[in-house]
């Protein structure tokens, strides 16, 4: 039976919606693939049903299928018991998906999902980065959509905080997109999570499938996190979306004066929670997960001097000129504990002449 699932998703005309109507309608999937009159079928055109049927007569269901084997890509089709709760009680559910990695390690009852801009700016991905590292270590789990900019970050700050997570890309896995991410689609594979589609391997990453895409990162979830979201944008998409499913939105708040945080003060005022820390999601979940109590790192010991000098950095980045003021250490003296201090890991160096805290 389950080869008919892939045989329905082999066929790139034919949605999930469509997949689903037929089998509900006949009641197996295999006689939805096969049946030949789908004319009681309530709200099916006889435009689609007819193409349908032409095309089916082209698929080899036995070799799709083969395929699928061969190419050692799991999947999970809509009837299967370990098809993911959240995701089965949205109102257009994916009819199969299709994984790589381990799906079994990630806690389906604990999933948060993470979006945002592709062209994210520092001060969003610190933020996130922040948040995501005081989840760290626990049993939750970020579902993001492995695109650039807060995707990335999302995924990252996963792995690197000992938390699974689920990539859910917008093509078949004959395509790794953006090309930049291959490493990360092997991080997340290698026993941290799975990379996950709808889409049957063969299927480009055309731009009408991104938003299609995003029903399924809130669909899996128990709330969303936008980072930043202009007032047109996936992210804001995919927190409508969020909101349609009755899932919790929650929002991290950004500077008023960048254009990519329209959505999220439009968000807000709506009613979304604003999130700060971890324990804003956590509230707003109503999870109870135990936290470890961190800091970023143990600053070494600090001489007068490069006290003063990181109480100048402690709100926001500055550079050489205003720290000068700020300390009133001599130039030479300056650029000396700056050297220190960036060797010692507390600062770094960023655009030109500035420095701002690890």
């Amino acid at each position: 039976m389950r080869k008919y699932w892939i045989a329905f998703s082999s066929i790139e005309e034919v949605n999930s919606s469509f997949v689903l109507r037929l089998y509900n309608y006949f009641g197996d999937i295999k006689s939805a693939f096969c049946a030949n009159d789908l004319s009681g079928i309530d709200g099916l055109s006889v435009k689609s049903a007819e193409k349908f049927l032409r095309l089916r007569d082209k698929v080899d269901v036995d070799k799709v299928f083969k395929e699928i084997e061969n190419r050692g890509i799991n999947f999970l089709t809509y009837d299967d018991e370990n098809y993911p709760y959240m995701l089965k009680n949205i109102s257009d559910p994916p009819a199969i998906l299709y994984y790589k990695g381990d799906l079994s390690v990630c806690n389906l009852n604990k999933t948060l999902a993470v979006v945002g801009s592709r062209r994210a700016t520092r001060y969003a991905k610190e933020a996130l980065a922040k948040i995501i590292g005081e989840l760290g270590n626990t049993d939750i789990c970020i579902v993001s959509g492995l695109a650039s900019g807060i995707d990335t970050t999302a995924h990252v700050c996963a792995l690197d905080n000992n938390l699974k997570t689920i990539g859910v890309i917008a093509s078949g896995f004959d395509f790794v997109y953006p090309t930049a991410n291959k490493e990360l689609y092997k991080r997340i594979e290698d026993g941290n999570g799975a990379v996950l589609t709808e889409y049957f391997p063969t299927f480009e990453p055309i731009k009408f499938r991104f938003p299609q895409r995003n029903r399924i990162v809130s669909g899996l979830s128990y709330g969303t996190l936008v980072a930043e979201a202009s007032l047109k944008s996936g992210a804001l998409i995919t927190a409508n979306l969020t909101l349609e499913q009755g899932r919790e939105l929650m929002c991290i708040p950004g500077l008023i004066t960048n254009p990519n945080t329209q959505g999220i003060y439009k968000l807000l005022k709506n009613g979304a929670s604003l999130v700060t820390c971890a324990d804003d999601i956590l509230e707003a979940l109503n999870w109870e997960v135990k936290l470890e109590q961190k800091t970023l790192f143990d600053l070494p010991d600090l001489s007068e001097d490069e006290q003063r000098i990181y109480e100048a950095l402690e709100i926001e980045e500055k550079g050489v000129d205003e720290l000068q003021t700020f300390t009133k250490l001599s130039i030479e003296n300056l650029l000396m504990y700056l050297t220190t201090m960036e060797l010692k890991g507390i600062i770094k160096q960023v655009d030109g002449d500035r420095y701002r805290i690890v």
